[in-house]
């Protein structure tokens, strides 16, 4: 990993690829496996349905699109796919970017011919799973419907052996024959099918229930309605039975109401077992209808209704005999479905089991394919050389590997012209590449989130690899909660080969995964400052013998003061944590010590503008903001930091003086130029006005020092009687073109700038707008002026807004310490008693309290405390300490590569 890759970002060049028509695919697939180019396109003004490789996408479109059917098919079906080394999306087909030569050479191109019998095989598999699956589905129909219709036949057995009497047989047999037409039934009731029971106790016909129905005995006599129809008091009634969702029960009752007046009446039967609607993959509930009506038309009319809502309608046999045969001709048909449904299981299970064995494959095949012909239609075609032309960034340190590799594709073909790859100026601006590894990619990751860094400037990620944990540390520290989270992502990142395969592993968990080694490193330092705090869950670390001695003999409630025999070792005295002006103690130390840490988090930020104003060289930046902006800053603030250190360097005591405010004095300093009530050292009235007015020369020197010179700029060159069109942008047109120091073009910009493929190659005309040069911005003093007071308001208040912002730190450190020990108290405190006074029940009090204090110290103190602490470190390197050089008007590389394509979660 070189320098210029993490200190900096990558030195990107643009790149020409002349290769042979028949070789592209191959060259662009050994790029792939490379990963060092991004591809331009150069086919901008030509419709997505118009470029060169539209068939070839199109066919593995297909193909992907037959892959999502049979994977939809094994989840329904419960197939399970093997995991790959990676567990992306596509599995372990993906191996990582290769920039070695000899490695390159043995990735060999998968050939058209192995692509056609993947698409081939695919194909064939698709149709024969979606004839299996067709057939499969159709058999569940008709199980479900027979289902029904033995639901239908079995509810309305039991409603009419319930809700009707017999008058006896005509012809005297146990009614196990059929019953002629005249066989007549009687209802216990004149204005409703009820039994005497339950006319007695005032149930109506919409009180009717399946409780009701079921739980009544079954009288065993007599015969069930004949051809759907009864004779009911000497009236024939027809009967239309089914079953209808549940929800649109009441939407048929109301139709048919209105239909037929009112001449009806109808009966209702839950199924317990809810079904699913195979259109949708829903479960539904659904229950069993019956309408009595009067005529045929009126059956006919209640038939179509039921049937228009999606009702199933069941003919209802009309004898005992009739209902048997009917029965067991649907148990019979039945059982049929059933068995051929179970083969047909069998077959589909083996034939998906073929699939999944070799899905992962055939989907990074297809993925991998589909992303050559895409970038091949980025590429402008040359019809004089009959070759394929392609541009794109990469690091200038893989140009010569890439070369090589290409010729060898070249040689393996038996290529007489080999592929060309040639450097070419441009003036537009390179993405941003930084180098990173598991351990650096979470560190990155921060400060990308918030913007990426423009080319060539310092990487922010480099030093928050330090100071984000750190500055988390602060707030967090305590011993004891860092050795929880240091554990936690220690087992995160033993784990981590073993986590990567899991394909699921939920959206928080991935993130915490993600940043496992950020997690290990807050906790790293979250140790180290609790053992600076001498804080272990809110109780001292008594390592050393503390250097506060108390008079002896002093009795309870006496307020006495502890005498200092010497210097503690390292860190603060844990003899702190028992006084009672600890609180005061903790306030005054951390108070400063996050003024402190502040101020040299910004003053470092604020030398890295020097670096990147250096490494641009842009001379008009140092003196006019830099140089100004670093005086103001540190004769106000460094001032203030310095009188801090001095005032704890000195013995108050000893010298019997009161130590003066810090606070008093900063105040006083502006409102009372020269005065000072309290000396905190000698001389310290005009060192004071001394800084106060080199601060006040600043604000007018940030202001006017960068406008003024780049008018003089200017006019300089005006006067010369250069044109900026012909000559290229000046300093004072490049340097005032946007609010950025040291940018020159916008990610949008770089875009617009690329010709369409209608230029053809030439020495003279080139198939990008690489060599043209557009005209800089015209030069605005106005806007300049107006750029430059915006830039001067907020760097002055920022000073002072940006180091109160970093009191958080104090604020976070001192909330967190006093809630643990409030935790403490609360909880285990109380549970430590003598055993005399509560005997065995004090060491089960003793469990509880110990279950109760470590879960809420896991998920109040660490988690909800680690967050939020987290997310006030992650503020004060995106706001305070970013906002002092980093420009952030870049936008990253995105290379072509086949590890990145595969392991992605997204399926674009």
């Amino acid at each position: 990993m070189t320098e210029e890759a993490i200190f900096r970002s990558a030195n990107m060049v643009l790149v020409q690829v002349y290769m042979a028509s028949e070789i592209a695919r191959d060259c662009v697939w050994v790029l792939g496996e490379m990963g060092s180019i991004e591809f331009l396109d150069l086919n901008e003004g030509v419709n997505s349905f118009q470029r060169a490789f539209v068939e070839e996408t199109r066919r593995l479109d297909n193909t992907e699109r037959q892959l999502r059917y049979l994977e939809g098919v094994m989840r329904e079906q419960g197939v399970e796919e093997p995991q790959g080394a990676y567990g992306g999306a596509y599995g372990g087909a993906a191996r990582q970017p290769s920039r070695d030569l000899e490695e390159l050479m043995r990735r060999t191109p998968q050939t058209t011919s192995e692509m056609d019998a993947v698409v081939k095989a695919v194909a064939e598999y698709e149709q024969g799973v979606r004839e299996m699956a067709e057939t499969y589905r159709g058999l569940e129909k008709r199980q479900q419907g027979l289902q029904e219709e033995r639901s239908v036949l079995e509810g309305t057995r039991k409603y009419f052996e319930t809700r009707m009497s017999y008058d006896g047989y005509r012809d005297g047999d146990d009614g196990s024959s059929d019953r002629n037409s005249t066989d007549r039934f009687t209802i216990s009731s004149n204005d409703s099918l009820l039994t005497q029971e339950e006319r007695a106790e005032g149930f109506g016909p919409d009180d009717v229930g399946l409780h009701d129905l079921e739980a009544a005995p079954s009288t065993g006599a007599g015969p069930m309605p004949r051809e759907s129809s009864v004779n009911i008091l000497g009236t024939a009634m027809g009967v239309v039975c089914g079953t209808i969702e549940t929800d649109k029960f009441a939407i048929l009752e109301r139709i048919l109401w209105r239909t037929l007046r009112g001449n009806l009446y109808m009966a209702r039967v839950e199924i317990e077992t809810p079904v699913v609607d195979f259109d949708t993959g829903d479960e539904q509930r659904r229950c069993i209808f019956a309408v009595f009506t009067h005529g045929g038309g009126l059956v006919a009319r209640s038939r179509a209704v039921a049937e228009s809502l999606g009702g199933r309608v069941v003919e209802v046999p009309g004898s005992h005999r009739a209902y048997a045969v009917a029965v067991h001709g649907v148990n019979g048909k039945l059982a049929d479905v059933q068995r051929v449904l179970a083969g047909t299981a069998e077959r589909l299970a083996v034939e998906l089991k073929e699939v999944a064995g070799q899905l992962a494959d055939w989907r990074a095949a297809v993925a991998r394919d589909k992303a050559v012909y895409a970038a091949m239609n980025r590429f402008d075609y040359d019809p004089a050389r009959r070759c394929l032309v392609a541009e794109g960034w990469m690091p200038r340190g893989d140009v010569g590997t890439a070369r090589a590799a290409l010729v060898d594709v070249a040689d393996r073909r038996g290529v007489d012209i080999a592929p060309v790859v040639s450097v070419v100026d441009s003036h537009l601006t390179p993405p941003t590449f930084f180098r990173t590894n598991k351990f650096t990619a979470a560190f990155q990751a921060i400060v990308d989130a918030y913007g990426i860094a423009s080319y060539r400037e310092i990487n922010p990620g480099l030093p928050a690899i330090v100071t984000f944990p750190f500055m988390f540390a602060i707030m967090f520290g305590d011993m004891g909660h860092g050795l929880i989270l240091t554990l936690a992502a220690a087992c995160l990142c033993l784990a981590e080969s073993a986590i990567a395969r899991q394909p699921h592993r939920g959206e928080i968990f991935d993130m915490a995964y993600s940043g496992r080694y950020v997690l290990l490193l807050m906790g790293l330092f979250s140790i180290f400052t609790g053992f600076l705090y001498s804080d272990l869950f809110s109780r001292p670390v008594t390592l050393f013998a503390s250097r506060w001695a108390y008079p002896a003999g002093f009795k309870e409630g006496q307020t006495v003061s502890a005498t200092q025999t010497g210097v503690y070792p390292i860190g603060l005295d844990w003899a702190w944590h028992s006084a009672e002006n600890t609180l005061l103690f903790a306030n005054s130390y951390k108070m400063k010590l996050s003024i402190l840490m502040g101020f040299i988090h910004m003053s470092y930020s604020l030398q890295l503008s020097l670096a990147n104003f250096r490494f641009f060289k842009s001379r008009v930046d140092i003196i006019g903001n830099y140089i100004p902006g670093f005086l103001f800053m540190h004769c106000i603030f460094g001032y203030l930091c310095l009188t801090i250190v001095y005032k704890w360097c000195v013995d108050w005591i000893g010298l019997k003086r009161v130590a003066p405010s810090l606070l008093n004095m900063l105040i006083n300093m502006f409102l009372a130029p020269g005065t000072v009530d309290h000396k905190l050292y000698p001389g310290q009235g005009p060192v004071q006005l001394a800084l106060l007015a080199v601060a006040l020369v600043c604000v007018p020197w940030l202001l006017l020092y960068k406008p003024l010179a780049l008018r003089r700029a200017h006019n300089h060159s005006v006067a010369l009687g250069y044109s900026e069109v012909l000559s290229g942008p000046s300093e004072a047109s490049s340097l005032a073109s946007s609010h950025s120091h040291y940018s020159s073009l916008r990610p949008s910009e770089s875009e617009s700038h690329v010709l369409s493929p209608s230029n053809s190659l030439s020495p003279s005309n080139s198939h990008s707008s690489s060599f043209s040069h557009p005209p800089p911005p015209p030069f605005n003093f106005a806007d300049i002026m107006v750029n430059q007071v915006i830039y001067t308001i907020e760097f002055c208040l920022n000073c002072v807004s940006h180091t109160a912002s970093y009191l958080r730190l104090w604020a976070l450190s001192l909330a967190h310490n006093q809630l643990s020990s409030v935790l403490w108290n609360m909880t285990l405190r109380n549970s430590f008693v003598a055993y005399s006074e509560r005997g065995f029940w004090g060491c089960i009090i003793v469990v509880l309290l110990f279950a109760l204090w470590f879960v809420l110290t896991v998920a109040v103190l660490v988690c909800m405390e680690g967050t939020s602490a987290m997310l006030h470190s992650l503020r004060l390197h995106w706001v305070e300490a970013m906002s002092k050089h980093f420009q952030g008007e870049g936008y990253k590389y995105t290379p072509f590569s086949f590890y990145h394509l595969l392991t992605s979660d997204d399926d674009s």
